[in-house]
């Protein structure tokens, strides 16, 4: 499609420094009336006069849609269910968001009969790929501008310089240089002193968390119950996605639940890093292990464990939309048919400490796992079980012994085994 075929574009808006001056660039180099789109994810006080500024910004209309309970329920929820972390560490807070405002943008673009769609998300970055990769398997027709890719601006210094030029109001400053992205579930900082690993991080740039230093002095218990594998009930009160992340965010946050120092590799090749706050989320994750490890049977966490690295790398390249994450899906769904229960926690100065846990399906069983009951299990089963179970090593080591008189640990002394 050439530039003069574009007649209308519906840009990801979030007010921020790049798409701010996106608008005026779409309207500059394509000749286009630009349509802003804003997923409130849970940006609160970043969505405060966001539609006067992107008009502001030369856009002829804005979209709000609140799309937090989706966002939560159908985003968040499988990706914990799965129990998917990237790289040991990265709870995915922005990566299954993409997705969900992709999926939302190219609604929006139907309904606006536009041409195109387009992104602030950079040519570095892992955004770009989760964006289009979506936007193509949601409507293949559509056209995506990255500006990013295309225009000369290198730089948010250069960036604040356009915004100036051509008047568009834009919260960022030299001072203030961080990159940010913020929803219900985590707030991620980047950029700034944080391109040096060295370097660690101001306590003043933390927004939703204190510092385990200035947490409360006396610990808080709580409690989660889960039905299925998803959160249903905070300290026995039945609550919505939304409400239970809200509560969960301050509560955590104010015991400085859930801070990350993460270097990544992203998925075009370069390393990042990145600085996370995930009060719930952080706080949900453990719950679920919790009640994992008394509801999942030995080979079956064993083998979710070796696909939730898979669900991971899925979720963080931007393949939502893809058969195999539906796949895996349908398997974490068998799993999650006994995950039901409370996992009570202690919170204390930036820990989650283990206070208990139970559960109707649970595995263990204090009846059985005692030495004194011999209707279950039976000792003298041990034998034959440790038997079959050592039988390939101890063959090994008959092969040993008789071609080169050892095995492969230890030279034994047969001399005081042999008779007279």
């Amino acid at each position: 499609m050439a530039t003069s075929d574009i007649s209308k574009v519906v840009l990801a808006y979030s007010g921020g420094l790049d798409t701010s001056v996106i608008v005026p660039w779409l309207k500059n180099n394509y000749s286009c009336e630009v349509v802003c789109f804003c997923a409130d994810l849970g940006q609160e006080e970043e969505l405060d006069g966001l539609e006067a500024k992107a008009i502001a910004s030369g856009a002829s209309k804005l979209y709000i849609r609140d799309v937090r309970e989706e966002f939560l329920t159908e985003f968040v929820f499988p990706t914990m269910r799965a129990g998917a972390i990237y790289e040991r560490e990265y709870l995915l807070g922005t990566s299954f968001a993409r997705p969900l405002i992709a999926k939302h943008m190219v609604e929006i673009a139907e309904m606006e009969r536009a041409d195109a769609v387009a992104h602030g998300c950079t040519g570095k970055g892992n955004d770009q790929v989760r964006f289009e990769v979506s936007t193509m398997a949601l409507n293949p027709k559509l056209k995506t501008i990255a500006p990013w890719r295309e225009w000369d601006i290198r730089s948010r210094e250069d960036a604040l310089a356009y915004a100036e030029e051509f008047n568009v109001p834009v919260s960022q400053t030299e001072k203030d240089i961080y990159s940010r992205d913020r929803n219900i579930f985590h707030l991620s900082h980047e950029g700034g002193l944080l391109e040096n690993p060295w370097n660690e991080p101001e306590d003043s740039m933390y927004q939703l968390s204190k510092s385990p230093e200035e947490a409360p002095d006396e610990a808080e218990y709580i409690e989660i119950e889960f039905e299925e594998g998803y959160p249903v009930r905070l300290n026995g009160e039945i609550l919505s996605a939304v409400d239970l992340f809200m509560r969960l965010n301050k509560i955590g946050g104010n015991h400085g639940i859930g801070r990350s120092d993460i270097v990544e590799n992203r998925l075009v090749g370069m390393k990042s890093r990145g600085v996370y706050e995930a009060p719930a989320g952080t706080i949900v994750h453990r719950a679920h292990q919790l009640l994992e490890s008394i509801c999942l049977d030995k080979h079956t966490m064993q083998y979710k464990d070796i696909l939730a690295a898979k669900y991971a790398e899925l979720v963080y390249n931007g393949m939502w939309y893809s058969k195999l994450r539906e796949a895996l899906d349908a398997f974490v769904d068998v799993t999650q048919r006994t995950v039901s229960g409370v996992a009570r926690l202690k919170l204390y100065k930036g820990n989650i400490e283990v206070a208990g846990r139970k559960s109707p399906y649970s595995l263990y069983r204090e009846d059985y796992a005692s030495f004194g009951e011999e209707d279950v299990y039976n000792q003298q089963d041990a034998h034959g079980f440790i038997q079959l179970f050592g039988l390939p090593i101890k063959v090994e080591a008959m092969l040993q012994t008789e071609g080169a008189g050892k095995t492969s640990y230890r030279q034994p002394d047969y001399s005081k085994f042999k008779r007279d």
